[in-house]
């Protein structure tokens, strides 16, 4: 039996209800297909000025099957966003266009999502070889969240963030919440749903939330200073790269340059513009609920760096497990950020 691209791409990736494989998988999909707008515009403005070349590995394919998916209105949106901010691109990195031989190829590859586990969550990796030198962007449409992240019952979010193990008190504060889910699971037969079940917010989230609090505060004062600057380089990335955002209107263009290693020159060829390096925080300030919330905590670091965790299920039915959508809400003051209407 034959079924069709849409339904096999959205079946292989998520395993979920049909609801929420057409609205989870329709996020996904418009997501690739800006990577795939982006790769091929960076081919085709560079192709004429350097040896460039694009991997065309799995991710690649789906991308461009994600892409074919799309309306053509909508393919010509990415198309149009992402020759400006490929315009802008090439203004910030000469090495873009600018090789030493023949055989010094500009190669451009889609990551798999699996490498945001290990801290890099650059989408399309942009490498020189022969120079030794790479970049890479976040591609983000309609949409500026920093990762995903989940809290489940032995999941230890100290240890896989930061590298230093929760405390067995945390475990034990979370276990009762996570436990009564899981019981809820098994005795529905999987079944059960989140809307059946009253106050589940303040019920479920909130005291999970509560010793998500305890324990980063207790890691933060068993360990000063370490803590801060491990947490933001977790949840934003330890590779540098340029964050890429489609918007109706326009498109903007943040650069993590955390370790110099962004807007590099090439022989006498400048930047047209600089991305100052920013400066990872040295301490958090305060954790605490967000006013009138009960699933978002938000954590405020030195140096203008503030952080919102909100915690929400990842399934409309009950499972033993949370997931964080975590945002930046404020950042340096010296992060390069160039915002590009779209006409």
């Amino acid at each position: 039996m034959k079924i069709g691209l849409r339904g096999f791409i959205l079946g292989i990736v998520f395993k979920r209800t049909r609801l929420e494989k057409m609205t989870y998988g329709k996020q996904m999909q418009s997501g690739k297909a800006f990577e795939y707008a982006l790769i091929n515009k960076l081919f085709s403005k560079l192709s004429a000025q350097t040896n460039v070349r694009i991997i065309e590995n799995n991710q690649y394919h789906i991308a461009k099957e994600c892409f074919n998916l799309e309306e053509s209105k909508d393919q010509d949106a990415y198309k149009l966003h992402s020759s400006f901010a490929i315009n802008l691109l090439l203004d910030l990195e000469p090495r873009l266009s600018n090789d030493i031989n023949e055989s010094d190829f500009l190669e451009l590859e889609i990551q798999d999502d699996t490498t945001g586990e290990i801290g890099d969550v650059r989408d399309i990796l942009i490498v020189r070889a022969i120079q030794k030198w790479e970049i890479g962007i976040s591609a983000k449409n309609n949409n500026d969240a920093v990762k995903h992240s989940r809290l489940s019952m032995k999941l230890n979010f100290g240890e896989k963030w930061i590298g230093i193990r929760n405390s067995q008190s945390y475990f034990d504060e979370i276990y009762p919440v996570f436990k009564e889910l899981e019981e809820i699971k098994r005795n529905s037969d999987k079944k059960k749903k989140w809307v059946e079940i009253s106050d589940y917010q303040s019920k479920y989230y909130t005291p999970v939330l509560q010793a998500f609090i305890s324990e980063l505060t207790r890691l933060n004062n068993n360990n000063p200073g370490v803590i801060a600057p491990k947490l933001v380089e977790y949840l934003i990335g330890k590779k540098d790269f340029y964050k890429i955002i489609k918007r109706s209107r326009n498109v903007e263009i943040q650069a993590f340059n955390l370790n110099g290693s962004l807007n590099k020159s090439f022989d006498d060829t400048n930047p047209i513009y600089k991305t100052p390096i920013l400066q990872l925080p040295k301490t958090i300030e305060k954790i605490e609920f967000k006013d009138n919330s009960i699933n978002t905590v938000v954590v405020k670091f030195n140096d203008e760096w503030k952080i919102s965790f909100r915690i929400h299920n990842a399934s409309s039915k009950v499972e033993p497990s949370l997931k964080f959508d975590v945002r930046l809400l404020d950042y340096p003051k010296n992060l390069f950020k160039n915002i590009v209407q779209v006409v």
